[in-house]
């Protein structure tokens, strides 16, 4: 009788992806106990007016840390559609970009002086070292497409994804080395709007899938959103409308911080309630599939 080889093993797929999924909300637990253990050191009325801010203090590791691994995540786990996947890579690719090039408000609540860094230096590094990395990326990947089997959809998906980061290599690469100046001001919150818009994009999909596989064919399209999926993301979407029209209204200095502090715990209870939904299974397609 033939041993089985545990390397191979179904289970093994299982957790591994489970174990991705279970990744990203303790990953959120370590940035926020982080910005926690800084808070505490420089005392309750003092915090930045953003998250993105706490690169600038000694929670940086972790900052920069949690967000390279979430984008690690995001781009390993296999969407159970086309788009989810692709929504999900782009939203990987762009996490990393978040944590090394910092917003140029670095606030002025720390517990220890501003580093003396040079942070434009540190920002061409990394973000040249993440170029190179893409590119080799981009190139095994398309290795693979070419030698995937003639599988139609799951080409279309490669096929897409590869298109989808060759593209923000492209036009990253030209704003870095063309136009240094505005990418250094501007690159952070355009990163930070290309990795959440997806991950809303994500929840959405989800609220669909989760919603059709429950009440079955024939439902309404009400029938089919009404559920704990969709109410993730319009908390998402109001969050950033209701907070930053506030702020609007009465220059609230801190709305950055609770927006993206609200978007983050969202983004990490998505993951908690998909993790305990998929527990047994890779993703939706594969359980249908069985």
């Amino acid at each position: 009788m033939t041993t089985p080889d545990p390397a191979t093993s179904p289970d093994n797929a299982v957790k591994t992806y489970r174990y991705l999924r279970l990744a990203m909300p303790t990953l959120v637990v370590m940035l926020f106990a982080a910005i926690a253990i800084e808070w505490g050191a420089t005392g309750r009325r003092c915090l930045q007016e953003s998250i993105s801010a706490y690169y600038y203090t000694p929670a940086q590791g972790v900052f920069v840390g949690v967000l390279v691994a979430i984008g690690v995540c995001l781009v390993s786990i296999k969407g159970s559609t086309d788009l989810e996947d692709v929504l999900l890579n782009t939203a990987g690719v762009f996490a990393p970009i978040v944590a090394f090039v910092p917003t140029p408000k670095p606030g002025s609540c720390r517990s220890v002086p501003e580093p003396l860094l040079d942070t434009a230096a540190g920002v061409s590094n990394n973000v040249g070292a993440l170029l190179v990395m893409g590119t080799v990326a981009l190139v095994v990947a398309a290795l693979v497409f070419r030698r995937e089997a003639a599988n139609g959809q799951a080409r279309r998906a490669l096929g897409a994804g590869i298109l989808v980061t060759a593209a923000t290599i492209a036009v990253g690469a030209v704003a870095f080395f063309a136009a240094r100046g505005p990418f250094l001001e501007y690159a952070h919150y355009v990163a930070a709007f290309a990795m959440f818009g997806p991950i809303v994009g994500v929840v959405v999909i989800n609220a669909r899938l989760f919603g059709e596989a429950r009440v079955g064919p024939g439902a309404s399209s009400m029938e089919v959103y009404r559920n704990r999926y969709t109410v993730i993301a319009v908390l998402m979407v109001a969050a950033l409308v209701l907070m930053y029209g506030w702020s609007l209204l009465v220059g609230w200095v801190h709305a950055v911080l609770w927006i993206e502090g609200v978007l983050i715990t969202l983004f990490a209870v998505f993951w908690s309630v998909q993790t305990a939904e998929l527990w047994n299974t890779l993703s939706r397609g594969a359980r249908t599939r069985r």
